[in-house]
């Protein structure tokens, strides 16, 4: 998940929701609203979330 998380193109300091706007249009269109799919979605949401954490982490941690 780490790659696609690169390829959002988000910046480190963005907000969770910029995150999950950029995420959301990595999701096929048919994917996105059905509910058979929605714990998948909730899924990814927290894995993007997640390396956007990690990402904002060694930013402070190193004050890059």
């Amino acid at each position: 998940m780490q790659g696609t998380y690169d390829r959002l193109r988000v910046h480190v300091f963005a907000s969770w929701r910029d995150v999950v706007r950029a995420a959301n249009t990595r999701i096929a269109r048919k994917h996105r609203r059905g509910s058979a799919m929605r714990e998948a979605r909730k899924r990814f949401y927290r894995e993007m979330l997640g390396c956007h954490q990690r990402h904002q982490e060694l930013v402070r941690t190193f004050r890059l």
